[in-house]
Order: structure tokens, then sequence, then C-alpha cells
């Protein structure tokens, strides 16, 4: 091991500012989840705190919100990754058949552009494009004789909204790993198609997307790892009293509970029963992949 240091002295090098952001800012802080199996109490610190068990688990499992914020949290979590994952692959496709260098570049600057913006400003835009008074949205559907709609205080469309907008923002970034890897396709797979006289569609399903394949599997099993974390910025911004019903999310409840109820106890204990869940499903699909492929992540 001292050999294999001293001869790669430069990649350990490389390695120990990642390695030192994941011990300082991942793993550091899992000292602090005790506190969902305590009565927290600041003046006494976390040692000092009472333990009360799983009796914070308990109440959150036996709050009237536990099944609004698990069914909300799960359904924009399998939304997105019904509708959102496909399309950068989609995308990606279509990109490798463009010929044009330059119309290439201006598809990637184009779709690429709308992951760089911040959160807040993506959903301003979307306010302003659904507003009833004026947006965009609303004034073709009253020209084609609809009455406007309330998107973003209808409940009923909240989900639509939160998951095309995060679609388009991040298709053409999410594109980019997909790309990276038809790079990689030998050319002259394609001309021995063509040779045998396959069309684009052929040489599409029969070399591009089996040459995706074990990236989209890897990506897949981190997508469903993560199918409860819903980002909370983006929830909390589109959120309001009139659509509560079906923005209320896991990690908005632990924002009103943490940091404005001030019940940090609780809270942890809501954010670490996320985790394990999002944990387990992580476990479960990848061990599933092994089994149907040979690609997993371990």
């Amino acid at each position: 091991m001292l050999k294999s240091i001293r001869k790669n002295w430069e990649l350990y090098a490389l390695f120990t500012p990642v390695l030192a952001y994941f011990i300082v800012f991942e793993y550091a802080p899992m000292y602090g989840v005790q506190i969902a199996f305590k009565d927290f109490i600041a003046t006494k610190g976390i040692w000092g705190s009472p333990w009360v068990g799983l009796k914070h688990f308990q109440r959150f499992f036996d709050s009237f919100y536990f099944w609004r914020l698990i069914r909300n949290t799960l359904g924009i979590g399998l939304y997105q990754l019904v509708v959102g994952f496909p399309v950068p692959i989609l995308l990606a496709l279509m990109i490798n058949e463009v010929r044009s260098s330059k119309f290439r570049r201006f598809i990637q600057t184009i779709t690429y552009a709308p992951h760089f913006l911040s959160t807040v400003v993506v959903v301003g835009m979307i306010m302003m494009f659904l507003s009833p008074q004026g947006g965009m949205i609303n004034l073709l559907i009253q020209a084609f004789g609809g009455q406007p709609i309330s998107f973003m205080t209808e409940p009923g469309w909240f989900k639509s909204v939160f998951v095309l907008s995060g679609v388009w923002q991040q298709m053409g970034w999410s594109s980019i790993i997909y790309l990276a890897a038809l790079a990689g396709v030998d050319p002259q797979l394609h001309e021995a198609a063509r040779v045998d006289g396959a069309g684009r569609l052929k040489r599409i399903w029969h070399i591009n997307l089996p040459h995706l394949m074990p990236t989209i599997v890897v990506l897949l099993i981190l997508n469903v790892g993560s199918i409860l974390g819903v980002g909370f910025e983006k929830v909390f911004l589109m959120q309001n009293n009139l659509n509560m019903e079906a923005s209320d999310v896991i990690s908005t409840n632990v924002y009103r509970s943490g940091i404005l109820g001030a019940q940090y106890s609780f809270s942890a204990a809501v954010g670490l029963f996320n985790s394990v869940v999002n944990f387990i499903m992580l476990i479960t699909v990848n061990r599933i992949a092994r089994k149907l492929s040979e690609t997993s992540l371990w």
C-alpha cells in the first residue's frame, strides 16, 4: 500500500480534496443523526439530551400528514423518473445523428443553457409564463377558445408543472454523459450495418442503444435510489397555501417542523426515515440490476 502511494502520489494528492470534502460535509455531520432518537435540548447539547428511542418516528407515522407526504413525494419522484429519465437519452440519440457540426453545437448550446439558470429564476419564469393574467401559455389557451387556467394554485397541475419544467431545465445537461458514451461507438459497426442495408433507426436500435445500456442502467439505479429525494428549493418556491395538498413533500415538512417549528429531533427523524428508504431502494434496485444484467454499481 505504501509503495503504491509513493509511486502514484500525484493521483492520491488529486484525490485528497474530494476525500476531505466527503469526510467533512457528508460523514462528519452523521454524528448529529442521533438527535432523531433523542429529545434534543440545545442547552444540554447532543450528548446531554435524553434518549427517547423511536418516539419521533412513531409520531411521524401516526401523524395526519404522513400519507400525504409519502404520496406527494413518491408521486413526484416516480413522475420525474418516468418522464425525465428517458428524455436525455432520446435527446442524445437525436443530437448524435446530426451531421452538421455547427447545427449540433447550436442545439447543444440551446439545450444546455437552462441548466445554468438558478432555481429562483426558473420558478420566476414559470410563474410569468403560466400567469392567468397575461401569461404566454394562457394567452395561447384563450386564442384557441379556452379559459385561463391557474396552474400555480390548482393542486392537480402542480406535479406536471414541477416535473416538466425540470425536464426542460436539465435534459440538455443530463444528455452529456450519453453523448460521451455514444462517442465511443466504433464507426466501423455503423459502416458494416449500412453495407447490410440497415437504416438509421435500425442502427440506433441495434448499435447505439446496446452501447448505451450500461450507462443507462447505472444512472437508472442512481435515480431510483433518490426517488424520495425530491429537492426542497424548487418545491418550496412553487408552494402556496392553495396547492399545498399536492406540493407538500418530506423536505418541505422537515423545513417547517425543524427550522420554523424548532422541532429538531422530529425533523431529524423524518429526514433519517427518508434517507433510509432511499438507501433500501438503492440496494434493492442494484441487486435486481446485477441479476438481470452484468451492470451494477457494485
